[in-house]
């Protein structure tokens, strides 16, 4: 990997040792800036006010509870009032969770830096540091900005949170010429990078790219900048409450109109245009989308996942592609000893202790913390008696040794690259060659391997000097960051659910595809693209990817992030996995990120949506389930709102129309609304099937209903209301009893919602059959319990009057039934996508089957 480095920010020779001086370092300031990498947040409390006010859903509330309380309905009135205080109180929440983001991002910078300037060292804050300065970095200190290492030995530094590399990244100086051209190209391991951190050694860094033309400044600006757009189910419930505001509206308008037109007067026009808009408010909507949001992070919370809006609820199961990150959620993100493969007659014990003598855990290099947590847990170690002489690992050398004095005398021990280590001990060329056959089959497999060796020297014949002949070869320390338990279920499991998983890496494509095998995701022959790669093909092709992808490797940051939005581009819900800073703009940008909450950075758990608790593969499976048969009940709810709501508001504005006395008081309003709301709210409440996951829908735009779930919804709305108007106008008779009719055309209703609420539960629950059961009684009871029908305006009813009610709310119930029972209706189970299975591009032509829920 190599980035650009313009010739023109190079004050001096690269080998030049001179610091910069104070009119150099104010003119390059002047220039390119304060070396200011995050950029604080532009929001004002004001603006922030103003975005709240201009929330088309605020004023809804605002409006409708002005209307509950003109018509004398406090109760509902001032709830909904009351309901405004949390939408506000979520702005707020989310100014004051952009302002920690920016403070958890700021946590992996430095603060000061040591910079060369007039011939001597100057301490400076690190916001001080420009373009060319000369800033030397001791060993656990951060980079204070980009730049080039030009001097320094033994260097290793940490980059997980900012590239993904899960392992120490070496870096050597830039000596020589320059490539030609410009802009010319730099490998990456002549970089040091602002919000990395040096390992081992002392390095020389000539300043680059300060500020927001760092990467980590890239990072952030992104991150900060970046605006969520509504989410489709947000759009389409307001589109949903607008229509029916409007059609309300009208209609009330209409009735009034026509009412007083009719004779009846003003009095008699005011209620019946209030009865109507009381009847035609859609306030079941909003109120069954919050209700079913916050079902949905309670039951991901029991599944160890940690919502932090409420609407990620809904893309969790829309999801149908998950970018994964390697290190921390597919394995431990913690290197640790694999295996020992020592010699014939040396045991494991031995070549433990020999590793962890050449050791330096105290530096922070993981590889030795690996090799000294092994050593510690083969039992207690005695400490060297005193250690003579020190060679530490250097990319030329590629090896690291220790002269200690023991109890038994004094050895040199070594470790290192095992091209190095068998070429200086003593073996057969037939032992040489197995060895490294050996070596070749670990390291294809992705695992990191040390040799090592031993040699007894003669106290009083030893110079100094490090052995370099004549050791003896003691085997081989395989180390491996363990993939994660269960992760493996879990990508066979989505695989078979049709979601498309990509493992994206800051990691060698060898150990990517040796962790994907592993874990079944690409079978055999995983495919895999290099960052490069893939941005070159996004750029040739338009943002088209390729068919069959399962694996990127060395990615940055943009990378990632050009990816994700490419994978929307195309159709994809994405869910994006990470713990890193690196990851922090595919968090932002994805439908649903997803942060790991027992080692993620406090950056990547601030923009996450949903932070899991237990760092599991398997957390992310389960909550996909849960939000897919959330989206299913939601469905299914709103369906039996529209197949109750729209005979509702027709019957209530057609009868008077007709000029027929009212068909509902408000009471009987209140009496619907009792038995709506508890039967939308409670009666659709399956749960996720532990088994698998539901098969998702794979629109490219989604729809919240099929064709054939409005055409059920339609018929069955018409039928509903011929049944009530007939028996409406049957029941009336020539004696124009009122009150017998509005029980006929209640009873009908009221059969009718039982019936909806059996067939779209499939009466699974005990809520579901309870309710049913309710609605029924509730009928029966206040129609035929004289006094009570009294008190309601109605009048008990006939034996045939029943019979006519629950025929005609049994015959508005059969359009439902081809959505529910028919074969060719019924959900269809997900296809078995095999591991390596080429995933087709939706703009190569290659359609996807559709998968419903029926």
């Amino acid at each position: 990997m190599r980035l650009p480095l313009p010739r023109s920010r190079l004050p001096e020779p690269l080998d030049s040792t001179r610091g910069l001086s104070e009119a150099e370092v104010a003119a390059r300031r002047q220039r390119y800036g304060r070396n200011n990498i995050l950029e604080a947040p532009s929001y004002t409390w004001a603006e922030l006010c103003r975005n709240t006010v201009s929330d088309p859903m605020l004023w809804f509330l605002v409006c409708t509870s002005v209307l509950y309380l003109v018509l004398g309905q406090p109760v509902e009135g001032w709830t909904l009032l009351a309901a405004i205080v949390p939408l506000a109180g979520m702005d707020a929440w989310l100014h004051h969770r952009t302002r920690a983001s920016m403070e958890g991002l700021s946590h992996q910078l430095a603060e000061h830096a040591v910079v060369l300037r007039e011939g001597t060292l100057q301490r400076v804050e690190a916001t001080d540091v420009v373009v060319g300065d000369l800033v030397e970095v001791a060993a656990g200190e951060p980079f204070p900005a980009d730049g080039l290492v030009v001097a320094g030995e033994g260097l290793q530094t940490e980059e997980s949170s900012l590239t993904g590399e899960s392992q120490p990244v070496r870096k050597r100086p830039l000596r020589g010429e320059l490539p030609p051209g410009n802009d010319p190209l730099v490998e990456w391991t002549h970089w040091g990078l602002a919000g990395t951190r040096l390992l081992t050694g002392r390095a020389v860094l000539r300043a680059v790219f300060t500020g927001e033309e760092t990467l980590y400044g890239r990072i952030t600006r992104t991150a900060t900048r970046h605006q969520r757009a509504r989410t489709p189910l947000q759009a389409a419930v307001q589109g949903l409450v607008a229509i029916l505001l409007a059609a309300a509206a009208s209609f009330c308008g209409v009735l009034a109109f026509v009412r007083w037109r009719q004779g009846y007067g003003w009095l008699d026009a005011m209620v019946s245009a209030a009865t109507l808009a009381v009847a035609a408010l859609p306030e079941e909507f909003p109120v069954a989308l919050t209700f079913f949001l916050g079902s949905g992070v309670y039951r991901l919370a029991r599944r160890r996942a940690l919502v932090k809006r409420a609407v990620s609820v809904e893309n969790i199961g829309r999801v149908t592609c998950i970018c994964m990150d390697k290190t921390g959620t597919l394995t431990e993100g913690q290197l640790r000893v694999a295996s020992c493969l020592p010699m014939a007659q040396v045991s494991p014990a031995r070549l433990l202790h020999a590793a962890s003598r050449a050791s330096r855990p105290e530096n922070g290099d993981p590889l030795d913390g690996a090799i000294a947590a092994a050593a510690s847990a083969q039992g207690p170690t005695a400490p060297p008696s005193e250690v003579l002489a020190l060679f530490p690992f250097t990319e030329e050398r590629r090896r690291e040794t220790a002269v200690v004095r023991e109890d038994d005398g004094l050895w040199a021990f070594t470790k290192g690259s095992p091209e190095v280590v068998l070429a200086a001990c003593t073996l057969s060329p037939e032992e040489r060659a197995e060895w490294r056959h050996e070596v070749e089959a670990q390291a294809a497999q992705g695992r990191k391997v040390i040799a090592c060796a031993e040699q007894r020297l003669d106290a009083h014949g030893w110079l100094g000097g490090e052995p370099l002949r004549g050791l003896r070869f003691l085997g081989l320390v395989v180390c491996a960051d363990p993939v994660r338990p269960g992760v493996a279920e879990s990508i066979a499991a989505c695989h078979r659910a049709g979601i498309h998983l990509v493992m994206v890496t800051g990691d060698h494509p060898e150990t990517a595809r040796a962790v994907a095998r592993e874990i079944g995701l690409g079978g055999e022959a995983p495919s895999l693209l290099l960052g490069e790669e893939l941005e070159a093909r996004l750029s040739q092709t338009g943002g088209v990817l390729p068919r069959n992808l399962d694996i990127i490797a060395r990615t940055l940051p943009a990378q990632k992030l050009e990816l994700v939005r490419a994978l929307q581009a195309s159709g994809e819900v994405v869910a994006v996995t990470g713990d890193g800073v690196n990851d922090v703009p595919a968090l932002q940008a994805a439908d649903v990120g997803i942060a790991m909450g027992e080692r993620g950075t406090r950056s990547a758990r601030e923009v996450a949506s949903i932070v899991l608790l237990d760092d599991n593969l398997h957390s992310i499976v389960g909550a996909i389930a849960e939000g897919r048969q959330l989206f299913h009940n939601l469905r299914t709810s709103f369906q039996y709102l529209l197949l109750i709501h729209i005979p509702l508001v027709v019957t209530a504005a057609l009868i008077p129309l007709a000029g027929y006395p009212l068909l509902y008081m408000p009471i009987h309003v209140i009496w619907l609304e009792l038995i709506i709301h508890p039967t939308a709210l409670l009666a659709f409440q399956d749960a996720a099937s532990p088994e698998a996951l539901r098969p998702s829908e794979r629109p490219v735009q989604v729809r919240f209903f099929s064709r054939g779930d409005w055409a059920a919804v339609c018929v069955s709305s018409v039928v509903l209301v011929g049944v009530m108007v007939l028996g409406y106008e049957w029941s009336l008779g020539g004696h124009r009893n009122v009150e017998h009719a509005r029980a006929m055309a209640m009873v009908a209703l009221t059969v009718a919602s039982a019936g909806f609420c059996a067939l779209l539960s499939g009466l699974r629950t005990r809520l579901a059959k309870l309710i049913c059961a309710a609605t029924l009684a509730s009928a029966l009871v206040l129609v035929q319990v004289p006094a009570l029908a009294r008190l309601l305006h109605l009048s008990p009813l006939h034996v045939m009057d029943w019979g006519w009610a629950i025929a005609g709310g049994a015959m508005a119930c059969l359009p439902l039934l081809p959505r529910l029972f028919l074969p060719w209706q019924r959900p269809r189970p997900t296809p078995q996508v095999p591991p390596g299975t080429p995933r087709p591009s939706r703009r190569s032509g290659f359609k996807w089957p559709r998968q419903t829920h029926g």
